[in-house]
């Protein structure tokens, strides 16, 4: 919820599962949620930014935590690609 000037005023915002977009709930003590870097394409150095992953208990518990992190590691990329000239 927000108030008149725009700012969060909520106590508890859920977070989303990246994988399956399933509602992390607060209670949900096997979750994480991972910041993996972000590398410039043609120098592979690190840019200084980072992307936020976030697994569900019920992924990580099924072992499905690692696949689910390359595929969106992997889908991420290819969506910030830069076209090659």
């Amino acid at each position: 919820m927000q108030n008149e000037n725009g700012e969060n005023v909520d106590l508890y915002i859920p977070r989303k599962c990246s994988w399956t977009s399933r509602l992390i709930r607060a209670k949900d003590h096997g979750s994480v949620q991972l910041n993996v870097a972000n590398v410039d394409p043609v120098t592979g150095l690190y840019t200084g930014e980072t992307t936020a992953f976030a697994l569900s208990g019920y992924v990580r518990d099924k072992s499905e935590g690692d696949m689910a992190l390359t595929a969106l590691v992997e889908a991420s990329d290819k969506k910030n690609a830069v076209p090659a000239e």
